[in-house]
């Protein structure tokens, strides 16, 4: 490929169009917001206002890294590129995004002559810094053709074709349920720790001891202990842990294929659970408890609703 072109410089496509450039390679890079792209320019990049625009501003055959949302934000993105692009370039479909969706635009967009791939990313904002892990389904020949711009973006051995259309996605689907499912292990494990006869325990410094050679020493790990030094008590943050997506897909494969994922779906619906402020089924059981043994219950605020 001659050239590359990140579209959508949101927490993770700014950082790799800036990784890029730390590279040596100088992408195109476009948002649907501008106001982004002065920056990006005076770190070296050519910026695009335009989908039109991005696409002149680059060599044959190039590749786009699509860098958006996933859902109507990449599918509309991604419909723009293929009526811009020419037989031979490549979409790269970087969203969190569901597997059976790339599968449909990887066979939308061979129709056109214009080549895909679906890459899983992972690294979050430390990405810039350390590298990516990156995921990608597609043919090899169209592996083969991205692979150096992958490579820059990578930690050394960071990056895998994983197999056809959609299997980047399908591996990242499962990266982020066995995310869901070790962060919740470290979660229960810290409440336990938090609830000790033996006093206020020092987190920061037992996350810090744990991670250096024992068995559950982790990068997530190091991540609790940098949250543990900035507020050791977690006294100012909410307890609510949105799902994204992936780990719900995961469990239903998981039901589709009937391969048993007890830790991945507990951790899931433990999400759930954090999501709600006054649970229905909740205050049923207390109705229950008080109807059967007349025990006692705690009355609901009327602004409550």
């Amino acid at each position: 490929m001659h050239s590359i072109a990140i579209a959508g410089m949101g927490r993770m496509g700014g950082n790799m169009a800036r990784r890029l450039l730390a590279k040596g390679i100088k992408p195109v890079v476009w948002n649907r917001d501008t106001a982004k792209l002065p920056r990006l320019e005076a770190a070296g990049a050519v910026t695009a206002k335009t989908l039109t625009e991005l696409v002149l501003k680059m060599k044959a055959p190039r590749a786009v890294w699509m860098m958006l949302p996933s859902g109507e934000p990449t599918e509309t993105l991604f419909l723009g590129l293929l009526s811009l692009l020419e037989k031979g370039d490549v979409i790269i479909d970087g969203a969190n995004g569901n597997w059976n969706d790339a599968v449909r635009r990887a066979k939308k967009a061979s129709e056109t002559g214009i080549d895909f791939l679906d890459a899983g990313v992972s690294g979050g904002i430390w990405g810039l810094e350390n590298g990516y892990c990156i995921m990608t389904g597609g043919p090899k020949p169209v592996f083969e053709k991205a692979e150096p711009f992958i490579k820059a973006l990578c930690q050394d051995g960071g990056y895998m074709n994983c197999g056809g259309p959609g299997a980047g996605h399908f591996a990242k689907m499962v990266h982020n349920g066995i995310e869901y499912a070790m962060m919740e292990a470290y979660g229960e494990g810290f409440d336990l720790l938090h609830a000790s006869p033996f006093g206020e325990i020092d987190m920061a410094g037992l996350a810090s001891v744990w991670n250096r050679g024992s068995v559950i020493r982790s990068w997530l790990l190091e991540l609790a202990q940098n949250a543990f030094d900035k507020d050791p008590k977690l006294e100012n943050l909410s307890g609510i842990v949105p799902d994204s997506g992936e780990g719900r897909w995961a469990v239903e494969e998981a039901v589709r294929l009937g391969v048993p994922l007890p830790a991945i779906s507990t951790s899931l619906f433990k999400r759930f659970r954090s999501q709600m402020k006054d649970n229905f089924g909740d205050r049923l059981s207390a109705a229950l408890r008080r109807e059967f043994g007349g025990h006692g219950v705690e009355e609901r605020m009327k602004d409550e609703g």
